[in-house]
């Protein structure tokens, strides 16, 4: 994503590309010899002495963090690939710093800017599918088929596993079209070709608005040569489903409305604005464009997918690593006690609990 995001800049009419930080050696060779940017192992180094603007982060996640924090530090908009971090709390703190020092971060969910989903939560609200009822958020790939020596992705102290590297996409999908998660259940990690991690993730969401659906992540199924996301959405008016390619939609038989009732077909390319500059797919270079104009307005401009959506998806990442493991109701109880202790109205709380009980 690094090579990705470099490409795109690029070709970015307003954006001049100052250095690049890795500790690969032959990346850092490849990249001098066809650029004039400065090239160091030392990311700090080379803020420090370029102070630039902005900077793009495509590092394994557990640098996500300190690298993050030390550029707001030093007063530089944050373009952070996903997932934000490897615990809730560093993403909080993340998103509470960046508001204090005015800076802007952006993650880099794309599919918020795939035009079939973006058409799909046009539906939404517009109110096409009328009262929803149900939706299943599903993404399939082959990124770990066999038994192997695990890479960064795959170790939970490096990349997180399939929670963090897969299924957070596909919540962030669900944070975009419908509204926030606000309970997990039913919550199954699983180990397929792993050791240190899960490759599929199963669980049912219950969001803020009280509509109910399922999660279904697997990055062990080689059915699919990459990586498939898909949203089915259910309403009393008809239903919807959509992948990166196309949009269904089913409106029911109802006598409402002016559109046709049975089924539609639309593409990627009817719901797509065009981009100067295609790499991988127009969502890339759409998500790069606006956190530049993001950057360019101050960072005040609202940005599409910000700190703020980022940091929720690692919150729901945390509810179902709870779930799998048994401990949401004791972290709840132990989050009250911290918040009523913070607050000095913990021994206060206790002794009317007792004058309750009796």
């Amino acid at each position: 994503m690094g090579i990705s995001h470099l490409a795109i800049l690029n070709a970015h009419p307003g954006v001049e590309l100052v250095g690049a930080a890795d500790t690969s050696k032959l990346l850092r060779w490849g990249l001098g010899r066809y650029s004039s940017m400065a090239m160091a192992d030392d990311y700090q180094a080379l803020i420090t002495q370029e102070k630039p603007d902005c900077v793009f982060i495509a590092t394994p996640t557990k640098l996500h963090y300190p690298i993050a924090r030390f550029c707001l530090e030093q007063g530089v908009h944050v373009f952070l690939e996903k997932p934000c971090c490897l615990n809730y709390e560093d993403s909080v703190a993340l998103r509470d710093f960046a508001r204090e020092k005015g800076l802007l971060i952006q993650a880099g969910y794309h599919n918020r800017y795939l035009g079939t989903f973006k058409h799909v939560r046009q539906l939404i609200e517009s109110g096409e599918l009328g009262e929803l009822h149900y939706f299943h958020a599903e993404a399939y790939g082959p990124v770990v088929t066999r038994k192997k020596t695990e890479t960064w992705r795959s170790n939970r102290n490096e990349g997180g596993g399939c929670l963090y590297d897969y299924a957070s996409h596909v919540i962030n999908l669900v944070q975009y079209l419908l509204d926030e998660v606000d309970s997990v259940s039913g919550t199954r990690l699983e180990s397929i070709f792993s050791s240190g991690v899960e490759d599929a993730v199963y669980s049912s969401l219950q969001l803020r608005s009280g509509l109910t659906g399922h999660l279904t992540v697997d990055w062990s199924d080689e059915s699919f040569r990459k990586m498939s996301t898909s949203i089915t959405i259910l309403g009393d008016r008809g239903r919807v489903e959509a992948n990166a390619q196309e949009v269904k939609i089913y409106r029911n038989k109802d006598g409402r409305g002016d559109e046709e009732a049975g089924w539609k077909l639309s593409y990627l390319t009817d719901h797509t604005d065009a981009v100067s500059f295609y790499l991988r797919g127009e969502e890339y270079t759409a998500q790069v464009w606006d956190f530049i104009d993001n950057v360019s307005s101050g960072g005040g401009k609202h940005a599409v997918n910000s700190i703020d959506s980022a940091a929720e998806t690692d919150r729901v990442i945390e509810l179902l690593l709870q779930d799998s493991s048994g401990t949401a109701g004791r972290s709840e109880t132990i989050n009250l006690k911290k918040v009523l202790a913070d607050k000095g109205m913990w021994e206060r709380f206790k002794l009317l609990f007792l004058q309750q009980a009796g």
